[in-house]
């Protein structure tokens, strides 16, 4: 029986990340790669950085050469069907210049940006160039970003350091407002740095006539949770992999959500102190 295998019919949907390697498994592509799984989903590759770490620490890590970089989104970009991608830690300005010319020229393909910049720790990852580079080039093309609290107030212009703002959700409202105002693009100030009963995401869309929407997206924290190690990165690929399943903005926020919810409460031990994510499928 001849294969119908090149039926525009029969060609399944892709998801693509640009991050970095986690030798741990946890975060970075690792972590992009079980969420594209979750939902069935085949995953392409671009590493953009390559490290040594366990959830202990970074013990080393090394950038991709920029013309690595773009060699990778050349192989792929056109040749599978990928509708949705996603970014994540990007520190070299070469690269994220790069990556930002190849991806602007498929607009076809939704874009979420995880601009990665700042740790839960309040530790700076990425350079002032490589923040305003993120700034400039890819977050312009966005569908949705999905920054931290602190990220967020550094994208606003404000020291993610002074402790005297509210980590509640009318602070992470305002910033969302903020950032998808000047960028053009949703916006999704994660809620893990705030307080209270439950972990509160809050998202801005822009209708076209200009107005905001704001939506509030809270769940329970769990209570000693085996890991949490790689919740961002695993939020932004399960935003991608629902973009790329049709669904919209406010759907694929709150089933992204619910995945990370399901894989904190399902995270089990790997080795001494070493847990990971739970695998939660999703279809």
């Amino acid at each position: 029986m001849k294969s119908n295998s090149n039926s525009p019919a029969s060609v399944a949907p892709c998801c693509l990340t640009i991050a970095g390697s986690d030798s741990g498994g946890n975060a970075g592509v690792q972590a992009d790669l079980r969420a594209f799984h979750a939902y069935g989903l085949h995953g392409c590759t671009v590493f953009a950085a390559l490290t040594a770490q366990n959830p202990s620490g970074v013990s080393a890590a090394m950038a991709v050469p920029a013309d690595f970089v773009a060699a990778q989104l050349d192989a792929v970009l056109g040749v599978y069907s990928i509708r949705a991608l996603k970014t994540g830690m990007l520190a070299d300005v070469a690269a994220i210049e790069a990556i930002a010319a190849r991806i602007g020229a498929h607009p076809e393909i939704a874009k979420v940006v995880d601009p990665v910049m700042i740790a839960t720790s309040g530790a700076r990852l990425v350079s002032e160039d490589a923040v305003e580079s993120i700034k400039r080039r890819l977050l312009p093309l966005a569908t949705i970003a999905t920054p931290n609290l602190p990220e967020a107030e550094a994208l606003c212009g404000l020291d993610p350091a002074d402790g005297a703002r509210a980590a509640d959700a009318a602070h992470a409202a305002e910033l969302a407002r903020e950032i998808c105002g000047r960028y053009g693009c949703a916006t999704l100030v994660k809620g893990g740095h705030g307080s209270g009963q439950a972990a509160v995401d809050v998202l801005c869309t822009r209708a076209p006539d200009g107005s905001f929407a704001i939506r509030e997206f809270p769940l329970p924290w769990i209570e000693n949770p085996v890991s949490t190690h790689g919740t961002g990165c695993t939020l932004a690929a399960a935003l991608a992999a629902e973009l790329a399943l049709g669904r919209g903005i406010e759907a694929a926020v709150a089933g992204a959500k619910e995945h990370v919810h399901r894989a904190i409460a399902g995270s089990y031990l790997v080795g001494d102190d070493c847990g990971v994510l739970g695998f939660a499928p999703m279809v």
